[in-house]
């Protein structure tokens, strides 16, 4: 096993990047968000690769979020404002990609997992997935209000709240019924599955496939065109008494109570 927290591979037309912290169920460090938009922007100039698959690496999870630990140095609210830009902008790039994108899920993809998932055209599962944005629960701050439309777009309005304001996980069954991913497939046949429709985009035509992303992101942007800033709500979340002991718990190990603050 490579020790690179990001692998990247080439196998034919395809290329492969994995996440791969298992021990920490793929939790994405600065590094790695840095990592896999210059992943991106290397591809979009690579005409022989077809297609790119992104997996996590340990079958437990695609990625967890974020390294939480990364969150106790924030103390300004540039510093959420500056993460979430940051995060847009990987994800961003992910998403306008100019070659068909899989997400080979397994486990937990939670977070910002999530939100790279949800950046990706297809999405595949195993039985065991475990997607949501579980943050009323855990941390007290929220998504951009960018990965929100991103999420409604997926799932609609009533499961979004359900995600966000619930904490709910969706099983794999629950996400394929809601159009979240395309298929499901067992832990033993997904790599083998997901290969053979990442291969079969050699054989379609090249500026139809770039066409037909290139005018669903149009609609998409159209959409988002319209959207309010949401910065004062990052701003309130991130800065929040209730976010700094939420980071604190998990740094230390320390309980703590919500307290709206």
């Amino acid at each position: 096993m490579s020790d690179e927290a990001l692998i990247f591979r080439r196998e034919g037309n395809l290329a492969w990047i994995g996440f791969n912290r298992p021990a920490s169920r793929n939790a994405m460090t600065w590094d790695m968000y840095n990592a896999l938009e210059a992943s991106c922007t290397q591809l979009a100039e690579v005409d022989s690769v077809h297609a790119v698959v992104l997996h996590g690496v340990g079958g437990e999870a695609f990625v967890a979020g974020t390294d939480i630990t990364q969150f106790a140095h924030f103390t300004q609210p540039e510093d959420a404002l500056d993460y979430e830009r940051r995060i847009e902008r990987v994800v961003s790039g992910l998403e306008t990609l100019n070659k068909p994108t899989i997400a080979m899920i397994e486990g937990f993809c939670v977070g910002g997992g999530a939100a790279i998932a949800m950046a990706c055209d297809f999405r595949y599962c195993t039985p065991s997935l475990k997607f949501g944005v579980p943050i009323a629960k855990t941390l007290g701050n929220t998504l951009s209000i960018t990965n929100v439309s991103r999420l409604i777009d997926m799932v609609g309005v009533a499961r979004t709240k359900e995600v966000l304001m619930q904490a709910k996980l969706f099983s794999a069954d629950e996400a394929y019924q809601a159009g979240l991913v395309n298929s499901i497939f067992s832990p033993d046949t997904i790599a083998s599955e997901v290969t053979a429709i990442a291969n079969d985009f050699a054989t379609r035509a090249p500026l139809t496939l770039q066409a037909s992303k290139a005018l669903v992101g149009r609609v998409q942007a159209q959409r988002r065109a319209s959207l309010e800033a949401g910065d004062d709500w990052v701003t309130a979340c991130y800065m929040s008494d209730d976010f700094k002991a939420a980071v604190d718990k998990f740094v230390h190990k320390t309980p703590f109570e919500w307290s709206g603050r």
